[in-house]
């Protein structure tokens, strides 16, 4: 592999503007595991911020409309007895 390194940087270092070529990857273990924990923790963001709206969305909405609906049929009902 470092055949392959050289020989790029020999070819990108032919002509009038050579190239500049950077590492490949530089990253020691522990900013490869800092960024492992960041992705990691902005997953369980992500998951959390979904179940929030799915509680918000899906059971706090959904209910309050099935409580209206009862209001409203039962108001109904009770005006239509005593009419």
């Amino acid at each position: 592999m470092t055949d392959v390194k050289d020989l790029s940087q020999i070819i990108a270092s032919k002509g009038q503007n050579p190239l500049v070529i950077s590492a490949i990857n530089k990253q020691s273990s522990a900013d490869a595991e800092l960024e492992r924990q960041l992705r990691e923790l902005q997953f369980k963001q992500e998951l959390k911020k979904s179940w929030i709206l799915f509680i918000v969305r899906d059971v706090v909405i959904f209910s309050a409309i099935i409580f209206f609906i009862f209001a409203v049929s039962g108001y109904s009902l009770f005006m239509n007895i005593y009419r």
